[in-house]
């Protein structure tokens, strides 16, 4: 592992930081779906891909940029909680990572699915542990929502995932540039 962050980090996660706050502030990292909570989020696959391509650090990074994003952007007194809006956050770039590394050597397709896929259900269980425990919600409600949004949410969130990371992985072979080079 990495001892420092190189600049190739720091602009990655600002890069995928801001991506994370447009999809916020813009509404555009909602997707209306027809359950109870109304819509499924696709603001922490940012914080997936921060994992996946540039380590458990950066990860956390974009995870937190999201997480305070979301806590300044709050409309409602869920998520106007900073434990649940920003701490849970933190982890799923780290998630992602760990899925990540664990597998890749198996299979690059198998390894970046299941990070995300995992990635996204660990922003799920994480903000909905946090609400149980926090009173927000009940732990049915909670329960509920995990499996009415956090599937179909780890579905979307893996297909998207996967196609950003293989095209530039696919980017990093066909170019000689620093900036698109693999680690």
């Amino acid at each position: 592992m990495k001892k420092s962050l190189t600049v190739r980090d720091i602009v990655i996660a600002g890069v995928l930081g801001a991506v994370a706050i447009l999809l916020g502030v813009t509404r555009l990292g909602y997707i209306p779906v027809p359950t109870a909570a109304g819509n499924a989020t696709i603001m922490h696959i940012p914080a997936i891909i921060g994992g996946i391509m540039q380590g458990p650090v950066v990860g956390l990074i974009v995870g937190a940029i999201f997480g305070i994003s979301s806590f300044l952007n709050a409309t409602v007194p869920l998520f106007k909680d900073p434990l649940v809006a920003i701490l849970p956050r933190l982890v799923i770039g780290v998630v992602a990572w760990l899925v990540y590394a664990g597998l890749r050597r198996k299979s690059e397709y198998v390894a970046v699915g299941a990070a995300a896929f995992i990635g996204t259900l660990s922003n799920t269980v994480f903000v909905l542990t946090m609400a149980v425990i926090r009173n927000y919600l009940t732990a049915g409600v909670a329960w509920t929502v995990g499996i009415t949004n956090g599937i179909p949410e780890a579905i979307v969130g893996t297909i998207v995932t996967l196609a950003v990371v293989l095209a530039w992985k696919q980017i990093g072979k066909s170019q000689k540039s620093k900036i698109s080079k693999d680690v």
